[in-house]
């Protein structure tokens, strides 16, 4: 099972930090804290929760914390929390196997989709400047691109922009970049600190949209392939990637916790504040900042 060190911050840590209440709920776990590696229906054997789902537990900072752990729950707790009205204000959902089109199909994963979000939409205890975002973590065909849909749904979404499209460049770090742009929070000396903020909220807080401009053109890039980091499958025995403490964008610092950790070994950080993100073909050491000498 995937373990991460205590000492590798998440965005629980700059949460707390400021305040921010956070939970997760995943549908189909046994219970609130569980960290086995997964738990299947018990009428029908159906794969239904598994750990590498909920990124929460995966980190020791949050497993080896009893109140932390007990941030992360049940999808049923999800009903309770909005009936008592003590849901957090950032929350991770994640649906079961089959609920999420895995072990199914897209149009069971929408229909799921559908039942769960369209009473909340309509539900005023849970639209209070709400911002929800409806993703994928990948593509279904390797061969291909990765280029997954986000949908942002809610009140916080302007009117004007129901039913429209955007067409800037946005990763899986946008949504941690957003979060620490809407709050004000700190960031992470990863690839966190220059992801585009989404745009209605970058209009907000005056963060600047940035283009891909790599040595690496876009259109050969493949995000559904990972380089050979440490959780690669293939290739465990390398350390762990150090963040960089010395960043700065859009006048947001990298988190104290992660500084004082880390701050020693900062020169050996592949981080950078660019926009653009190495893949599997194209590893960190070729988006570090070229040498000076």
């Amino acid at each position: 099972m995937i373990n991460v060190p205590s000492n590798v911050s998440t965005v629980v840590d700059l949460l707390e930090a400021k305040g921010i209440s956070w939970g997760e709920y995943q549908e189909d776990m046994p219970y609130t804290g569980f960290e086995g590696f997964e738990y299947r229906n018990q009428k029908t054997g159906a794969n239904a929760y598994v750990r590498k789902h909920n990124p929460a537990v995966l980190y020791d900072s949050v497993a080896d914390s009893t109140d932390r752990l007990s941030r992360t729950k049940n999808l049923t707790e999800f009903q309770k929390d909005l009936e008592a009205d003590t849901l957090p204000q950032w929350m991770f959902i994640t649906p079961n196997m089959t609920s999420d089109g895995h072990d199914s199909t897209v149009t069971v994963a929408g229909t799921w989709s559908r039942k769960f979000l369209e009473p909340l939409l309509n539900n005023t205890q849970f639209m209070k400047k709400t911002l929800v975002l409806l993703t994928f973590d990948e593509n279904h065909t390797y061969t291909q691109q990765n280029r997954i849909v986000g949908i942002l749904l809610g009140d916080a979404v302007p009117e004007e922009l129901v039913g429209t499209t955007d067409s800037t460049y946005y990763n899986h770090y946008s949504e941690i970049s957003t979060v620490q742009a809407n709050w004000g929070l700190d960031t992470l000396g990863r690839w966190d600190v220059g992801a585009n903020v989404y745009k209605f909220v970058a209009e907000k807080t005056g963060d600047e949209l940035r283009k891909w401009a790599g040595k690496v053109p876009f259109n050969q890039m493949f995000f559904n392939v990972s380089y050979p980091g440490k959780l690669n499958s293939k290739n465990k025995s390398v350390p762990w990637p150090v963040p960089n403490t010395k960043l700065e964008h859009a006048g947001r610092k990298v988190a104290q916790v992660v500084v004082d950790t880390w701050s020693s070994r900062s020169e050996e950080s592949a981080y950078t504040a660019s926009l653009e993100t190495p893949d599997g073909l194209h590893p960190e050491a070729e988006f570090k900042a070229p040498s000076t000498q």
